[in-house]
């Protein structure tokens, strides 16, 4: 079982709260408390809090365009120190040598603040208050609530350190929005000891990527290298400054690639390493042996909140479409189509004749959306976009939300047995849609029957539930409850089809085939469960 663990970094919201938290996932800012205390004891363990940094249209926009200028020194790729079975050694030194300039060290400064909670009878306490958190999930007092009063206190003055990089001669830095996000003062000193006040030009909490500004001129800048290149295997190198030891370098392989992180919404495919990355080492550049960045070190899993041989990087074209959007407008806009979409499993492949488990299964086309009025429809399974392929529905996400709002894109579906090409314009990307179905699925059993008892719902029970579908679950039993149908879903297709009486339910689920998928309807979502039968 997993033990709690300490996240180093400064956020607007309670650490117990996060999805980080169930799943051993930490961030990687150094938090350092400079408060004695009970209070300053807690927040090492729940994280910190301020204001939230906002941006707004730069005047330095018009230097954008130098921001991809080529380095002060350009690096090649290390020669060899020797041979391993054979194999040539690279040189890591000479790398280091080459790109180490450019790497900086970022330190924040919270001031002390007064936190003052609601009153007694409010469900959930403001925003900026961790400690009022911890208490609360735990069953203490909190301090300076005594019998009933909840008058405030006193947050002590907290400091925390991280890593960046440059990438423009202009003093343009990427580095982890949790680094610096509800900061009061940023500042970033370089490798041969200068030091410069920092402004925070915007984060974007979502992909945990921040946008720093300096005013220097003829900085030592990073080249961009492209993390779809990437393959399992190959050697990378990260430096940063984990526990406060700046320009630190640690080196390994590339796990994977296109990792989705589990309870995240897909908008961004994670670099696996096994590099040693630390509390101190976010937002710190993941080099390739040709000395480009690929991407930016941003977590690790861990259950001890240290190294355990797992990291995690935000590829570099991820944050470079971040950085471009906040330095020119100030904020993110993301693309998004309108659907609720899940894993294709092999029994959900198999039920509608794909020749193996692949693409993203659409469980619902939010209405008036642009899938809808481009035709897609619960039951596609989308293998492409703009000739790009989904493999995992996990992709779907990053594809998508990449597309700029208003730009049509060419969408492969699957239907009735084959291939069919729709465009779709893209819309504005909405908080409460285009998110990937997390339902566990349970490997169905091969019986001779699905299991299902259903009735036909009345109109008014239809119109009063707000459904499309016809026909109720009262009872399951066999393949269906092992698959994972449940009382009370409702009914609304099946195979793709849709299915408004029990007859027609028959039908459908008599076809000879070895796996039917249903179409459900449960608590206002849509998902499709496969059902084995023989």
């Amino acid at each position: 079982m997993a033990s709690p663990l300490l996240n180093f970094a400064f956020s607007g919201r309670s650490d117990f709260t996060s999805s980080h938290q169930s799943r051993g996932f930490a961030d990687m800012s150094l938090y350092v408390a400079r408060r004695f205390g009970l209070i300053a004891t807690l927040v090492v363990a729940v994280g910190a809090c301020s204001l939230e940094s906002s941006a707004g249209p730069q005047a330095q926009v018009e230097n954008a365009a130098s921001t991809m200028a080529a380095p002060t020194q350009v690096p090649t790729a290390p020669a060899t120190v020797g041979t391993l079975n054979g194999r040539a050694l690279p040189d890591f030194a000479t790398l280091v040598e080459q790109v180490g300039p450019a790497v900086v060290n970022v330190s924040v400064l919270e001031k002390a603040h007064r936190v003052r909670n609601q009153s007694s009878d409010s469900d959930s306490d403001s925003s900026d208050d961790p400690i009022q958190e911890f208490f609360r999930r735990f069953g203490m007092p909190a301090p300076d609530q005594g019998q009933g009063g909840r008058r405030g206190y006193e947050v002590p003055q907290r400091m925390g350190e991280g890593s960046g990089f440059i990438v423009s001669p202009d003093g343009y830095i990427l580095t982890n929005a949790h680094v610096v996000a509800d900061a009061d003062d940023v500042s970033v000193r370089m490798t041969d000891r200068r030091e410069y006040t920092a402004k925070v030009i915007g984060i974007d909490r979502r992909t945990d990527v921040a946008v720093l500004k300096i005013e220097a001129r003829n900085l030592p800048v990073v080249r961009i290298g492209d993390p779809a290149k990437l393959r399992a295997g190959e050697w990378v190198l990260a430096i940063g400054s984990p526990f406060s030891f700046e320009n630190s370098v640690t080196a390994g392989i590339v796990s994977a690639v296109g990792r989705p992180m589990p309870g995240e919404d897909g908008l961004v495919q994670f670099i696996q390493t096994d590099v040693a990355v630390n509390p101190g080492n976010s937002g710190g550049p993941l080099f390739n042996l040709s000395g480009e960045v690929v991407g930016i070190n941003s977590q690790i899993y861990s259950r001890s909140g240290g190294y355990m041989g797992i990291s995690f990087a935000i590829p570099i074209d991820v944050a470079n479409n971040v950085r471009t959007q906040l330095v020119s407008t100030g904020k993110v806009t993301r693309g998004r189509i309108g659907v609720q979409i899940q894993e294709v499993n092999a029994q959900l492949a198999d039920s509608f004749q794909l020749d193996r488990p692949r693409g993203a299964l659409v469980s619902q086309v939010i209405e008036g959306g642009p899938a809808e009025k481009a035709g897609v429809k619960p039951g596609d399974v989308i293998l492409s976009v703009d000739g790009k392929t989904v493999e995992r529905s996990t992709q779907l996400p990053a594809v998508i939300s990449a597309v700029k709002p208003g730009n049509d894109v060419k969408v492969e579906v699957w239907r009735d047995h084959g291939s069919k090409l729709l465009t779709v314009r893209v819309d504005e990307f909405k908080e409460e849609v285009q998110k990937v179905s997390n339902q566990q699925q349970q490997e169905p059993a091969k019986a001779d029957k699905l299991g299902l008892s259903v009735r036909p719902l009345a109109p008014e029970e239809r119109k009063s539930a707000s459904t499309q579908g016809y026909l109720l679950v009262e009872d399951v039993d066999g393949p269906a409850a092992q698959a994972g149908v449940r009382p009370g879903d409702v009914i609304l297709g099946v195979n793709g089809k849709v299915v408004k009486s029990i007859a027609e339910l028959r039908s459908a689920t008599a076809n000879g085939s070895k796996t039917v998928a249903i179409l459900l309807e449960r608590d206002g979502n849509q998902l499709f469960l496969p059902i084995r039968v023989s």
